[in-house]
C-alpha cells in the first residue's frame, strides 16, 4: 500500500500539521479497525487516513488518532487529497467526494490548493453560567475575560469543540491546560476538545486541544477552523462572503495557515424568509515530506 507523510496547512516543510496517509490499492477493503488503530499509534501523529477508492471522483476515508478512529479530520483529508494527486489519482481543477462517518463531503483541487466543505454547522450550546465559565478557563489555565463581549460556544461543523475566545495573543501563547481535567471536561461536554483563540487586529490566531483522543494540542485543525468560522458569524464578527486567514502552531513551532470561506449557495435559498445558513470550506496548500510503501 502507499504511504505519505504529509505536512497540511503548511507552504513550508516542516511547518503545518503533519498527517500519515495510506491509499489502499483498488479493490482492496480496510484493513481491520485494530490494524489501523495500531498503525496510527506506530506513526505517532495526530491523525492518519485510510483512504479506500471508490471510483474515479468518490473515495471512502477512515481517520484513526493513535488511541481512536474519529468521524472526520479537516488536516488529514488536506493531505489526503494532496497524496491522491500526488498518486495520480485525481487532477487539478476537479471537485471530489469523500465518504466518511461524519458524511460525504466535497473536496476541490486547484493551484496546489486544497479546500473542503464542512458539514452543516451546529450551534449546540453556550457557556454562559459562571461555575462553569471559571471551570472551563481555570483548567486552561487563564480566566474569563468579560471585556471580550464574547462567550465560548460549543460548534460543530463535522466534530463538536468548545470555541474559547480570550482577549490577546499574549494570553492565548500563555494557555497551559490541565491535560487530564481538559479531558475530563470533554466528557462532560460531548466534545472533541477547547479550540481557543483570539482575534489580532485582522488577523485570527487560535490553539487547538484534544488530549481525550490523545492529542494534547494541534499544530492546524479544519474541522475546529470551520466552527470557529461560523462561531465569528453567528457573533456578528464577520458577515458572508467572507475569507479568513487563521493561524495556528505558533506555539509549536509549526506555524500554520487555515483558510475558511463562508458563503451563500447560489440561487433562491438567499432571499427565502428562513435562508439555509452560508457554506463553510477550509483548506490551505500542504507539502509531502515522505512516501513509500507500507507492509500492513
Amino acid at each position: 500500500m502507499k504511504f505519505y507523510i504529509v505536512d497540511a496547512f503548511s507552504e513550508e516543510l516542516f511547518g503545518g500539521n503533519p498527517a500519515g496517509v495510506v491509499i489502499l490499492p483498488e479493490g482492496r477493503d480496510f484493513p481491520s479497525p485494530e490494524t489501523m488503530l495500531k498503525t496510527a499509534a506506530e506513526l505517532r501523529y495526530s491523525e492518519t487516513a485510510f483512504i479506500m477508492p471508490l471510483d474515479d471522483d468518490r473515495f471512502n476515508i477512515r481517520y484513526f488518532t493513535p488511541t481512536d478512529e474519529v468521524d472526520l479530520c479537516g488536516h488529514a483529508t488536506i493531505a489526503s487529497f494532496r497524496a491522491l494527486l500526488d498518486a495520480g489519482l485525481i487532477t487539478q481543477d476537479y471537485e471530489y467526494k469523500a465518504v466518511t462517518l461524519a458524511g460525504e463531503i466535497t473536496v476541490s483541487v486547484k493551484d496546489g490548493i486544497v479546500m473542503m466543505s464542512m458539514a452543516e454547522p451546529q450551534h449546540i450550546s453556550t457557556i454562559s453560567d459562571a461555575v462553569e465559565l471559571d471551570r472551563l478557563y481555570e483548567i486552561m489555565g487563564s480566566e474569563y475575560d468579560a471585556s471580550t463581549g464574547l462567550l465560548p460556544m460549543i460548534i460543530s461543523t463535522g466534530l463538536p469543540d468548545i470555541m474559547m475566545p480570550v482577549a490577546n495573543t499574549e494570553e492565548l501563547n500563555n494557555l497551559s491546560p490541565n491535560m487530564n481535567a481538559l479531558s475530563d471536561l470533554s466528557k462532560h461536554y460531548g466534545v472533541t476538545g477547547v479550540h481557543a483563540f483570539c482575534i489580532d487586529g485582522e488577523e485570527i490566531h487560535a490553539r487547538n486541544f484534544a488530549p481525550l483522543y490523545g492529542i494534547d494540542e494541534e499544530a492546524a485543525t479544519g474541522t475546529a477552523n470551520g466552527a470557529l468560522t461560523h462561531y465569528l458569524h453567528i457573533n456578528n464578527l464577520i458577515t458572508a462572503p467572507a475569507h479568513l486567514r487563521i493561524i495556528q502552531g505558533e506555539a509549536m513551532g509549526r506555524p500554520s495557515v487555515v483558510v475558511t470561506s463562508l458563503q451563500y449557495s447560489p440561487g433562491p435559498s438567499i432571499e427565502a424568509e428562513n435562508p439555509l445558513p452560508p457554506e463553510i470550506h477550509v483548506g490551505g496548500s500542504s507539502r509531502i515530506l515522505a512516501k513509500g510503501e507500507i507492509n500492513i
